[in-house]
C-alpha cells in the first residue's frame, strides 16, 4: 500500500464515537502524521504462475500435490491466472484458437450428448476421456514468504472461480467444494495456520467442472440457419449458478468447458492479527435539490485473529481521487475482542469530518464530471499497522420513480435530484471471461465517447470483476446490474422455477456480490433477473439482502416488464411498484418512421430496455472475423456459413431482411467492401432512428437500450464496436444523436427541433436546414434565430413537409445549430427518397475535403490530434471516414470526436481523436481519410 505524503494536514475530530458498548473505551484524538504512512508489513500479492493439469492424468491427491516437493510424473502447462481450463489449453496449443474461424468445431464440449452428435469426442486431448470437462482440473503455484513475516495473518483471496474449488495449503485442506461453489462469490480463506514462514510455499486448487454442464441448441453452422434455442432447448445450465450464456446463446456459441476455472484473480494478502472487513460507505445530500452539504456514513467489521484482546487505533483518510482539494483524516480508538469481531459505525452527526461541505460530486456521463474521492482505512497497534486497505467512491445519491402511463408502467431514474434520461444497452462478457483492466478501461472509455451513459450488466452473463466497475466509475458510466436469473432457464420461456437447484448458493452468491460492489458510484441499479424471476424464496432472499446490505439505490424485479410477478410478490423497492421497463426488441433493422411511430404511441416505449439490429462491422476488421470471405453464391450475398457461426445466423430472418432491405435501397453490392460500406449506411440509418425517436419524447420516456453494446466474440450482429474495438458507423450516430445539446429532423413528420439533455438552459441558438440534390444542388434553406430551452427539453423549430413535397430522387437535409458566438454545436445528415429508392448514391461524383491539423497533445496516458475538416467544393462529401493508422494498420481503441460524417459545400467541422499511448507506441500515426465519394488521402500527424 502506497504511504499518505508526510505533509497530510491533520483535522481535529470530535469527541465521541458511538457503538461503545460493543467496541469497549473508544476515543477520537489527533494521530501524528508518521503513523498514516507507516506501512507496516501490509502485503498484498497476486498470484499468476500457476501450473494446469486433469486429474484425469494425475493421481495424487491435494495434500501431496501441495507440498514443495511435490514432482508430477507427468508434465504440468503453465498458465496466466485468472484462466479458465480452456484458456489454458488454447495457450498451450491444446485446443485452436475458439474465437477465429469455426475453430470451436474441433473442440470437445461438456455435454456428452451434444458431442456424440457433432463427433467432437475424436478431438478430446485426453486419451481415456472422450469429454475433457468431466474430470476436475488441479492448478498448482509456489510462493516465498519472508521469514520476517512469522507470526502475522495470512489470507488467501480467491474473487472467482468456476464452479467449484477445493484448496490445499502446504499439505493441509483448506476448504473443499461444498464451500467453495458457484461463480460470483468471492472467498477469503484463513491460510495462518498452513503458511511455512521464511521458505518455500506450495498452493493446490482443484476445480471442479458444473454440477449439470448443461445441454447447448443446434450449432449455427449454416449463414441463415434456424432460430438459436438460448440456453439450449431445455436451459438446463440454469440448474447451476453460473455464466448461463456459457452453453450458447443467439450471439455465443456453447463455450466448450463453461469456463471452468480460476476466472478472477487469486492474492496472497499478509496482515496484522486485526483485519479490516466488508467496508460500507453512504454518501447522502439531505438537503437536495442542494448539494452545497454531503453526509458520509461509514460502517466496517474489524475482526481480531488472536486469543488476546487488541486495543488500537482506527486510521480514516479521506482525499480527491482525480480532482484537487484539501484531504481529510481522523481517528479513534478501538479494542477488539480475542477471536471476535466488532462492528464500527461512523455516523456524520457525531464526527464533523464526515460531514463534506461543497462536494465535488459524481455525476453520469453527459451530465458533469465523475468526480471521485478515494478513502483509506488502517487499523494500528501497537505493533505497528495491522491491517490497510483503500477504494475509490464517489458523492452522489441515486433514486426511481414509476409512474403510470396509459396501461403502462414508466420508471425513471434521478441522480443527485436530477432526473437522467438513460441511453445505452446490455453489456456481454468475453466468451472465454479474458478481458482485464485495460480492456475494461478501453471499453468503457468508447462507451463514454459515444455519449452512452448507462450499461447493463445482462441477467445470462457475469457480475463483472472489479476492474470493470472501477472504469465504470472513473467514465462516468451508470451500471444496471442483472441478478444471474432469465426467462430461458428459470421456466418463464424454458427451464424451471425450481432451478439454481442449490438456493443456498445463489444466496451466498448474492450476497458477496453486494458486498462487493455495493461501494462503486456507478451502480445505478439492482435488478432481480433478465426477463424472468428466481422462484419466491430466492427472489425475496435477494430483494431482503439488496434492502439490508445495501439499501441505498433501487431494485426492480426484472429487466422485463412483460415478466409479471405472481400475484402476492413484493414488487420495486422502495416503492413496491411494477419494473416500468420493457424489452422485447425489435430486434430487426427498422425504417427510423417505425420507431418514431413507437415512441409516439407510449405502450412499452415508455422505457425500452432491448431493442436493436443486426450491426456488421466494417471492412477493417470483417476479415478478421469472416477468415474465409468467399461467398456462397446459394446464399444473399456474400454470406457463408462461417457468417453464421459468428452469429449471422441468430435470427436468420432478422439477418435476411437486414440484408434486403440494404439491396432495396442502395443496390445489389460490386464487391465485399461494396456491400460493407452499404451496411455501415444502414447501420447509421437504424441507430439514429432509435435513439432520435426516444430523445423526440425525451421527458416523456425513462430511457432507450440495445441489445447489445459489445460482442463476446468477433461477430457480425448486435453491436455498436466489434470485438476488435472498432465503432461501426452505429457508434457514431448514436454519439450524435444523444449529444447533450442535439438538432435532429423527424422523418415520420418532416419536423426539425433541437433537443436539450442538460440540467441547465441552452442560451440563444439558432437552427438552420438546407436541403441539397443528389448533384448537390441546394434546393432550399431555413434559419431560425432566438430559440432555445430553459432546461431538459424538446422544442419543434422548422417544418420541412412542404419543401420535401413531390422531391424526386435522393434528397440530403443538412441540420446546424449554432451558439451565440457563431460555434457549431451541433451538426446533423439526413439521405431520403421517394420510395427509399437511394441506389443514386452510387454514381454521386467523387470529390475531396481538406484536412488541417489544429493540435497535437501529448498526454499521460493518451495522445491527442484535433483537425478540421473542410470541404472546399461545390460537392457534398458523403460519409466522411477518418482512421488513425500506425504501420498499415488502424489503431484500436481509437476515440473519435465525429465520423461517418456528411459536409456540405464550402462546409467544415473540428474533429478530434485521441487513442492510448500504449497503442501508439513511439511511432507517429497517420490519418486516412476515406469517404463514400471521397478520394483517399493520408495526412500526416505530430505532437509537439
Amino acid at each position: 500500500m502506497k504511504a499518505l505524503s508526510a505533509g497530510f494536514k491533520l483535522i481535529v475530530p470530535m469527541k465521541k464515537m458511538i457503538s461503545r458498548a460493543a467496541l469497549g473505551l473508544i476515543s477520537l484524538f489527533v494521530l501524528p502524521v508518521s503513523l498514516f504512512a507507516q506501512n507496516g508489513a501490509i502485503k498484498q500479492v497476486k498470484l499468476t504462475n500457476f501450473d494446469l493439469q486433469s486429474s484425469a492424468l494425475v493421481t495424487a491427491d491435494g495434500v501431496e500435490i501441495s507440498t514443495t516437493k511435490y514432482k508430477s510424473p507427468v508434465y504440468w502447462m503453465p498458465v496466466k491466472v485468472p484462466s479458465t481450463v480452456l484458456t489454458g489449453l488454447v495457450a498451450n496449443h491444446i485446443y485452436p484458437d475458439p474465437y477465429q474461424g469455426l475453430n470451436n468445431m474441433l473442440i470437445p464440449d461438456a455435454s456428452d450428448q451434444f458431442n456424440k452428435e457433432y463427433n467432437l469426442e475424436q478431438y478430446s486431448h485426453l486419451p481415456n476421456d472422450p469429454n475433457p470437462w468431466k474430470k476436475p482440473y488441479w492448478y498448482r503455484t509456489s510462493f516465498k514468504v519472508p521469514a520476517g513475516d512469522k507470526g502475522r495473518h495470512f489470507q488467501l483471496i480467491f474473487k472467482g472461480i468456476n464452479y467449484r474449488a477445493a484448496v490445499w495449503v502446504n499439505g493441509k485442506q483448506i476448504t473443499d467444494s461444498t464451500q467453495m461453489v458457484g461463480m460470483f462469490a468471492d472467498y477469503n480463506l484463513d491460510i495462518t495456520g498452513a503458511i511455512n514462514a521464511g521458505g518455500e510455499n506450495a498452493l493446490a486448487v482443484k476445480i471442479y467442472p458444473l454440477d449439470y454442464p448443461g445441454y447447448p441448441a443446434k450449432e449455427q453452422l449454416k449463414a441463415l440457419g434456424p432460430f438459436y434455442e438460448n440456453g439450449g432447448p431445455t436451459g438446463d445450465i440454469g440448474k447451476n449458478v453460473t455464466m448461463l450464456c456459457s452453453v450458447g446463446w443467439d450471439w455465443i456459441p456453447p463455450v466448450r468447458d463453461r469456463n471452468i476455472g480460476i476466472w478472477q484473480p487469486v492474492y496472497l494478502r499478509t496482515t496484522g492479527a486485526v483485519t479490516i472487513g466488508r467496508p460500507k460507505l453512504v454518501t447522502n445530500l439531505p438537503n437536495l435539490p442542494d448539494t452545497s452539504v454531503a453526509k458520509l456514513f461509514l460502517n466496517l467489521t474489524l475482526s481480531n485473529h488472536s486469543g488476546t484482546a487488541n486495543a488500537g487505533k482506527l486510521l480514516v483518510s479521506i482525499k480527491p481521487e482525480n480532482f484537487t482539494g484539501m484531504p481529510v483524516q481522523f481517528s479513534q480508538n478501538v479494542t477488539v475482542a480475542a477471536n471476535g469481531a466488532s462492528l464500527v459505525n461512523l455516523d456524520p452527526a457525531k464526527i464533523s469530518q464526515l460531514v463534506i461541505r461543497q462536494p465535488h460530486l459524481w455525476w453520469p456521463n453527459g451530465y458533469g464530471r465523475a468526480n471521485l474521492y478515494r478513502i483509506r482505512l488502517q487499523y494500528a497497534d501497537a505493533g505497528g499497522i495491522a491491517d490497510d486497505t483503500t477504494f475509490v467512491f464517489g458523492i452522489r445519491t441515486v433514486s426511481s420513480k414509476a409512474t403510470m402511463v396509459g396501461k403502462f408502467t414508466r420508471r425513471e431514474f434521478y441522480v443527485n435530484g436530477k432526473r437522467v434520461h438513460l441511453n445505452g444497452g446490455a453489456w456481454v462478457p468475453d466468451m472465454m471471461v479474458n478481458r482485464d483492466s485495460v480492456r475494461y478501461d478501453y471499453e468503457m472509455h468508447l462507451c463514454r465517447n459515444a455519449n452512452v451513459n448507462l450499461v447493463r450488466i445482462w441477467g445470462g452473463g457475469v457480475t463483472p470483476p472489479d476492474a470493470f466497475w472501477n472504469a465504470a466509475d472513473k467514465y462516468g458510466e451508470m451500471v444496471w446490474s442483472d441478478f444471474w436469473i432469465t426467462g430461458d432457464t428459470q421456466g418463464e420461456f424454458k427451464g424451471s422455477p425450481d432451478w439454481p437447484l442449490e438456493g443456498n448458493v445463489f444466496n451466498k452468491n448474492v450476497k458477496s456480490t453486494i458486498y462487493r460492489i455495493r461501494n462503486h458510484p456507478s451502480l445505478l441499479v439492482w435488478t432481480g433477473g433478465n426477463e424472468g424471476h428466481a422462484r419466491k424464496e430466492l427472489y425475496d432472499a435477494m430483494r431482503d439482502d439488496i434492502i439490508s446490505l445495501d439499501g441505498t439505490r433501487p431494485y426492480i424485479p426484472s429487466s422485463s416488464g412483460f415478466a409479471k410477478l405472481p400475484a402476492g410478490w413484493k414488487g420495486s423497492w422502495p416503492d413496491d411498484q411494477p419494473s416500468g421497463v420493457y424489452s422485447g426488441g425489435p430486434y430487426q433493422w427498422e425504417d427510423p418512421k417505425a420507431y418514431y411511430k413507437k415512441a409516439d404511441a407510449g405502450g412499452d416505449w415508455v422505457f425500452k430496455d432491448e431493442t436493436g439490429l443486426p450491426s456488421q462491422p466494417p471492412y477493417t476488421t470483417l476479415a478478421k472475423t469472416i477468415p474465409n470471405l468467399v461467398w456462397d453464391t446459394k446464399l444473399p450475398f456474400p454470406l457463408n456459413d462461417s457468417w453464421g457461426y459468428h452469429d449471422a445466423a441468430t435470427g436468420a430472418a432478422r439477418y435476411d431482411l437486414y440484408n434486403s432491405e440494404m439491396v432495396k435501397r442502395y443496390g445489389k453490392p460490386t464487391s465485399i467492401v461494396n456491400f460493407s460500406d452499404k451496411m455501415q449506411l444502414m447501420n447509421a440509418v437504424g441507430y439514429q432512428g432509435i435513439f432520435e425517436a426516444a430523445g423526440h419524447k425525451l421527458t416523456e420516456t425513462g430511457g432507450v437500450m440495445l441489445w447489445k453494446l459489445n460482442a463476446a466474440l468477433p461477430s457480425v450482429v448486435w453491436q455498436i464496436y466489434d470485438w476488435y474495438l472498432e465503432p461501426n458507423a452505429g457508434y457514431y450516430a448514436l454519439q450524435n444523436a444523444v449529444e447533450p445539446l442535439h438538432i435532429q429532423f423527424n422523418q415520420n413528420d418532416s419536423t426539425v427541433a433541437i433537443i436539450n439533455r442538460m440540467h441547465h438552459a441552452t442560451g440563444m441558438l439558432t437552427a438552420k436546414a438546407e436541403i441539397y440534390d443528389i448533384d448537390s444542388k441546394r434546393l432550399n434553406a431555413f434559419t431560425i434565430d432566438h430559440i432555445g430551452l430553459a432546461d431538459e427539453g424538446t422544442q419543434e423549430v422548422i417544418k420541412l413537409k412542404n419543401a420535401l413535397t413531390g422531391a424526386k430522387g435522393v434528397s440530403f437535409v443538412v441540420l446546424n445549430l449554432t451558439n451565440t458566438a457563431g460555434r457549431t454545436v451541433s451538426h446533423n445528415v439526413y439521405w431520403m427518397a421517394p420510395g427509399n429508392d437511394l441506389t443514386a448514391l452510387n454514381d454521386m461524383p467523387a470529390t475531396k475535403v481538406d484536412v488541417k491539423v489544429l493540435k497535437a497533445e501529448k498526454g499521460v496516458a493518451e495522445n491527442k490530434w484535433t483537425m478540421q475538416f473542410t470541404n472546399n467544393t461545390g460537392k457534398l462529401a458523403f460519409f466522411v471516414r477518418p482512421q488513425l493508422m500506425k504501420n498499415g494498420e488502424e489503431v484500436m481503441p481509437s476515440y473519435w470526436t465525429s465520423s461517418y460524417f456528411t459536409l456540405a459545400p464550402h462546409e467544415s467541422m473540428t474533429v478530434s481523436v485521441s487513442a492510448p499511448i500504449a497503442k501508439l507506441g513511439s511511432v507517429t500515426p497517420m490519418v486516412l481519410v476515406e469517404g463514400w465519394n471521397l478520394e483517399k488521402q493520408v495526412i500526416g500527424l505530430g505532437v509537439k
